[in-house]
């Protein structure tokens, strides 16, 4: 549950203030939620996203795009906001990115479905921590029936504004905690393996995302580290989503941790490899 974006990505050696530059520019679909719900496709679960978009054509284009690639779009329309854009500038080597969440800001506990039930249950720390859809997402940590709860931390600023403690307590329904190193320390003032288990005492499973360093996971109190895949990185947006994606697609499966989290990985080193966003095809 929670966002779906357009993104637009544009590639460009050095932007020059006030004029024109020649690069590349690709429009493709994106957004966290819905990032994490292709993969979890990919990696051969039945999935769907319950999200929000406006009555638009980027709306339509990509409840189309979820539904090529096995998702099950369950998408309110919203009368006034238009869909969620994101734009993602890679500049000499940085990545800078300006969100507009659009109809996403504006998604609305009637738009869960009447019962929220499955395997697995992801909702989006970007719906939890924003004013405006934060009701949807306690909704829904509220009245969700899954063998795996999760929610991931999305962003160490917006956890840090809304409070530490408060999220803890918002969020200890959950069964499984995603975080990239970041947010992990914003929540622990801990790094890596100390941040993971001290979470490990309030969730049952905690996922600590550590880029190139591949992941550490704090599963029934146990810790399990996995290290990365080397590839050539060419764009990180989008990994973290993956490997949450993947993660609980292994867990309902019913595969170990350490399988489950070598496959997450996996997804991760495929994400950041690529240029194309979504994957094509399911994992087989």
């Amino acid at each position: 549950m929670g966002d779906l974006m357009l993104d637009v990505r544009v590639e460009a050696g050095a932007l020059v203030r006030g004029g024109d530059v020649h690069g590349r520019v690709i429009v493709q679909p994106g957004g966290s939620a819905a990032n994490a719900a292709v993969w979890a496709a990919w990696a051969g679960a039945s999935a769907g996203l319950v999200g929000r978009v406006g009555r638009d054509v980027a709306g339509r284009v990509l409840a189309e795009a979820l539904t090529e690639r096995g998702v099950e779009a369950r998408l309110a329309v919203d009368p006034e906001a238009a869909t969620g854009t994101m734009l993602v500038v890679l500049e000499a080597g940085e990545r800078s990115m300006v969100a507009d969440r659009g109809a996403n800001a504006r998604l609305r506990p009637e738009d869960l479905p009447e019962r929220v039930e499955a395997g697995a249950v992801l909702v989006s720390g970007y719906v939890l921590l924003q004013e405006d859809s934060r009701p949807a997402a306690l909704s829904a940590l509220e009245r969700a029936e899954a063998r795996y709860l999760a929610v991931d931390a999305a962003s160490w600023p917006l956890v840090e504004a809304y409070g530490t403690e408060r999220f803890l307590r918002d969020t200890a329904r959950a069964d499984v905690l995603l975080a990239n190193e970041l947010e992990a320390r914003t929540l622990t003032r801990r790094e890596g393996e100390a941040a993971a288990r001290a979470l490990g005492e309030r969730y049952r499973i905690v996922a600590v995302k550590l880029g190139d360093r591949g992941a550490v996971v704090c599963a029934d109190g146990e810790l399990h580290a996995q290290p990365a895949e080397p590839v050539a990185e060419r764009d990180p947006t989008g990994a973290g989503d993956a490997f949450d994606g993947v993660l609980l697609a292994e867990l309902v499966r019913g595969a170990p941790i350490e399988e489950a989290v070598r496959r997450a990985c996996h997804a991760g080193a495929l994400q950041v490899s690529s240029v194309h966003g979504w994957p094509e095809v399911e994992a087989g």
